[in-house]
């Protein structure tokens, strides 16, 4: 309301000189609003607009009080005008259009509106209204919404799609979110983590390293680089290192649930039971968590391996009647009960909440349209299967291949095309891969260098002899844990063409630990790694001479490329080990 002055404060010189602008009636507004005087604030909000017309915010203040007073149409109009005509840049429109049409029950374009405020606002000033909204309208509509990101916090939503991704067991396509992620978000130490995490579940343990030594170059302390770091170390069997972190970690006390449930599984991963078992005592105290049929059953693995067989029966006991459904805790303690009625302990127990790889095969067998369903739906049985081709024996390999021959899932199609591009199989669970995914899987190093010499002749072996395999069984036993999967496979690829091309001239290989040597010492260096005569000549005891002969009898056989490269591959046993 605006205030008259009387004649006598002019004369006296008290004059309170009134400036009417969209101050003026901005504050009249508020002070009506203060009253709940909706019509009178939206009077004054008007008379703003018309002082300053383009001033975004009185038109906003106009849209806010049109919404209380219930003219929810009326409002989004405004909004749409300050959208299209005054200020694009002022983005929480789409926040307050969103609110109107969710009071209008216009679910749809409150989703849409919503969607547009999340993905466009950089700051994010309303983000716990959004997410509260958002939950609304999941409910209303009965699915979640179609969110691709959300620009105030960037990488956030591709993160959480890429983490579900790998609990899928989708580990392909979560590297190639997480890759985008780090690329745009250098920062975002928990996408380089999760990035590590599935190199590793797809056996590239180099670029699983890399990616951890980002986390700790940027964060020393970050807990879940340094678990991560010690399994990788575990693997590749690099125990002076290992036994460091191992200390650092077991001196270690988290706080936060899910520092101590990740350190309770790594030490469950490094062997460190006792340990484990005591994280994992400790999460069973936490009333959030405490009543998880899972958890159970880590504690119960974790005091069966430590030797605390009572505490697991008591943990297994607990889980059945938790998930009275599973089959799991009662595998595990009719197993625990024979043993002990036979006076024996426990064989290692696995943390995985499921039955033994073997065991559910011989149940799937008489069941296969189970197997299917489970396989389809359950993300950690796919990973499973996955680490069964990649790392099983040839026995096991054998047996997942003739299962996966029931189905004809799609994506876990892809996941095993992944398999074959990383990692050759044994020949007959690469046949049962291509008859169920089709194609050929991509060659390796060793095969393109091998065909490069395209050596007339080449075919298939009528046998196969033991002495043969033995070359390849003690080659694999000592490079394994120093080298990754896919060189242990092209050193056995590149041995089975030496013995192609010398048949049937195939001479009895006396000093097998030289061959082993040797073909070592030719698969690093094929690969690039810094490989010398001497080192590879100490890992099987063998001379530095024995090593540089054979190297050169299977690089000569196998005709590979003549090139400046051979000498460098090469070189007299006397220079460079």
């Amino acid at each position: 309301m605006i205030e008259r002055t009387s004649e006598n404060d002019v004369e006296n010189g008290n004059v309170i000189p009134v400036t009417l602008d969209a101050n003026f009636f901005f504050e009249r507004a508020v002070r009506s609003l203060d009253r709940f005087q909706y019509d009178k604030a939206l009077k004054n909000f008007r008379k703003a607009v018309e002082y300053e017309p383009e001033n975004p915010v009185n038109h906003c203040n106009m849209a806010g009080i049109l919404s209380e007073m219930g003219k929810y149409e009326a409002s989004n109009d405004i909004l749409t005008h300050v959208l299209e005509e005054v200020d694009p840049s002022m983005t929480e429109c789409y926040f307050y259009m969103a609110n109107n049409y969710a009071n209008m029950e216009s679910f749809e374009e409150a989703e849409r509106s919503l969607i547009t405020y999340l993905q466009e606002d950089a700051n994010g000033e309303f983000i716990a209204e959004s997410e509260e909204l958002m939950e609304l309208l999941q409910y209303e509509l009965n699915r979640p919404a179609p969110l691709v990101r959300i620009r105030s916090r960037e990488g956030v939503v591709e993160h959480d799609r890429a983490r579900s991704l790998l609990e899928e067991g989708k580990f392909p396509q979560a590297v190639t979110l997480l890759e985008e992620i780090v690329q745009n978000i250098p920062d975002f130490l928990a996408a380089h983590n999760n990035l590590a995490l599935a190199y590793f579940y797809m056996g590239r343990f180099a670029k699983a390293k890399e990616c951890l030594g980002e986390v700790l170059a940027q964060d020393p302390g970050n807990l879940h680089a340094l678990c991560n770091m010690a399994i990788f170390l575990q693997y590749a069997g690099d125990r002076e290192q290992l036994a460091g972190l191992v200390r650092m970690l077991e001196a270690t006390v988290p706080f936060h649930q899910e520092h101590v449930f990740k350190m309770a599984t790594t030490m469950g991963i490094l062997g460190k039971h006792r340990t484990a078992y005591g994280h994992f005592r400790r999460l069973l105290k936490d009333e959030e968590v405490g009543g998880d049929a899972s958890l159970y059953h880590y504690c119960a693995a974790a005091a069966s391996n430590s030797g605390l067989e009572r505490e697991a029966v008591r943990c297994w006991q607990l889980a059945a009647k938790l998930d009275p459904e599973s089959a799991v805790p009662r595998f595990f303690l009719s197993q625990l009960q024979l043993a002990q009625a036979e006076g024996r302990p426990l064989p290692p127990v696995s943390y995985n909440y499921q039955l033994p790889f073997q065991e559910q095969l011989k149940q799937w067998k008489n069941n296969m349209d189970s197997f299917s369903e489970e396989m389809r739906n359950n993300p950690l049985l796919r990973a499973s299967f996955f680490w069964a081709l990649r790392y099983g024996d040839a026995s096991t390999k054998l047996q997942v291949t003739e299962a996966l021959r029931w189905i004809g899932d799609d994506e876990l199609s892809e996941v095993l095309k992944g398999v074959g591009e990383q990692e050759p199989l044994q020949e007959s669970a690469l046949l049962g891969l291509q008859r169920l995914i089709g194609g050929r899987p991509e060659e390796s190093a060793i095969q393109n260098a091998v065909q490069e010499s395209a050596v007339p002749g080449y075919k298939g072996l009528p046998e196969w002899k033991e002495d043969w395999q033995r070359v390849i069984d003690q080659t694999a036993a000592v490079m394994d844990r120093r080298y990754d999967a896919l060189l242990k496979k092209d050193a056995e690829l590149l041995w089975k063409q030496f013995i192609s091309r010398l048949y049937p001239d195939v001479p009895l290989f006396r000093h097998t630990a030289g061959w082993c040597a040797a073909l070592e010492y030719l698969t690093a260096k094929l690969h690039g790694y810094p490989l010398t005569y001497r080192e590879a000549a100490q890992c099987y005891s063998v001379s530095v001479s024995m090593v540089s002969r054979y190297a050169r009898r299977i690089h000569q056989v196998c005709g590979f490329p003549q090139d400046g490269a051979a000498g460098d591959i090469l070189p007299p046993f006397t220079e460079n080990i």
